[in-house]
């Protein structure tokens, strides 16, 4: 249960009170108060600690959400009531925001919504494919065997992304002590050389004026140099949320040197393991195309996803239907044309799934393994340049001294 705090007018006292109510959900707080003849004016959620949230005290992450369904899972295969399953599912949640989200759930189950549309009212949480395999588990009555899929489902996503995000933390690493390095010349040793050579009235060379000329922005407008950077960052943001800003990053991503093979084997497995997700649960293969075009994440290859539903609507088989799009790998139709064949598409999805998995922790470590000499070389670049940049006018000086 969870404690509400609220500002009501009292009916029978005819004044306003303030104070504190028990419930599952704010809906059932406003009902509970009605029954006392109080009129809710305002209902806010208390913490732990007494303070009030305003929505959600931070957000669920992709354990917690594997966590709860799996436990949820559980509770129903065991064959506790589903009320009772999400209420014991709560008790056990550390998460306050989860925990939030679970009572809101029970509020609305309790008032007779079914377990999918008390999910939609989270889309933050409960995505396109969660609540379409909820719905399919319903209708079916395999409810917990749905969830199950769903929290393997889950799991695999967050694998590939982890791996990703770690193999990027190597040549962010490398990249920052570049940055550092470089920063440090051009504030420690450029300034120097630039005195020495004013002193003596003589005049620096092209490489080294360039790097001054570097060094004294660094120096002097350091700040200015750190809001541009940000404005950057914040633009690009901005214009990658617009549609053809969008369009343009996600077709840069499936044709980007080095990176693209990952990205496309990166789809590849998305849809297929969603696809076999939805439809071992029952869904619609339409239904299934529509949200797992939205699961890739990616509004090129859902484009290609969506012109092959409409040729699955018009008749003609899925694997024909992705034959011949630009981005969807050949592999794919070819392993779907033999499920077909066999009566076993999602099955087929599955090894798909895992084929690409696979290629993508190759390819992972692929990229790694290219990455490191490219970095060391560019960092041998930058370094070299600063130091011939540094020496030339030093040479310069000792050759007059000589003469």
């Amino acid at each position: 249960m969870l404690t509400f705090n609220y500002k009501a007018r009292d009916t029978a006292a005819n004044k306003i009170v303030k104070s504190t109510v028990q419930a599952a959900s704010e809906a059932e707080a406003a009902k509970l108060l009605m029954s006392q003849n109080i009129v809710p004016l305002e209902i806010t959620l208390e913490d732990e600690k007494g303070g009030l949230l305003k929505g959600m005290s931070g957000k669920v992450n992709t354990k917690q959400r594997v966590i709860f369904t799996r436990q949820l899972a559980t509770m129903i295969n065991a064959g506790l009531p589903l009320v009772q399953s999400l209420s014991t599912v709560e008790e056990q949640t550390a998460s306050k925001a989860l925990k939030r989200v679970i009572g809101e759930i029970i509020g609305d189950v309790n008032g007779g919504a079914s377990l999918a549309s008390a999910f939609a009212k989270h889309p933050k949480v409960f995505n396109q494919v969660y609540i379409a395999l909820v719905q399919a588990g319903e209708s079916s009555g395999t409810l917990d065997k749905s969830l199950e899929r769903l929290a393997n489902q889950q799991e695999h996503d967050a694998d590939m992304l982890s791996k990703i995000r770690g193999a990027m933390i190597y040549p962010g690493i490398v990249l920052g002590v570049i940055v550092g390095v470089v920063v440090f010349m051009l504030i420690s040793l450029v300034p120097q050389v630039e005195s020495l050579y004013t002193d003596m009235g003589k005049t620096l060379p092209m490489s080294t004026l360039i790097l001054v000329g570097v060094a004294n922005v660094v120096i002097n407008f350091w700040w200015l140099v750190l809001i541009v950077l940000v404005g950057v960052f914040f633009m690009l943001r901005r214009w990658i949320q617009t549609d053809g800003g969008r369009k343009a990053w996600d077709t840069m991503k499936l044709n980007m040197p080095m990176f693209s093979p990952l990205f496309r084997k990166l789809y590849m497995s998305r849809f297929a393991r969603t696809s076999e997700t939805l439809l071992a649960s029952g869904v619609p293969m339409l239904e299934e195309l529509k949200i797992s075009a939205d699961a890739v994440n990616n509004v090129i290859i859902k484009e290609e996803i969506l012109r092959a539903r409409q040729k699955v609507k018009n008749g003609k088989p899925l694997s024909e239907g992705l034959t011949g799009e630009e981005y969807i790998l050949p592999f794919v139709p070819q392993m779907i044309k033999i499920g077909e064949q066999s009566g076993g598409i999602d099955s087929m999805l599955g090894k798909v799934a895992d084929y690409y998995e696979k290629e993508v922790d190759a390819a992972i470590k692929a990229i790694q393994t290219l990455i490191e000499p490219i970095l060391m070389v560019v960092m041998a670049g930058m370094i070299g340049f600063i130091v011939i940049a540094v020496l030339l006018p030093i040479y310069g000086l000792a050759g007059d001294t000589a003469i």
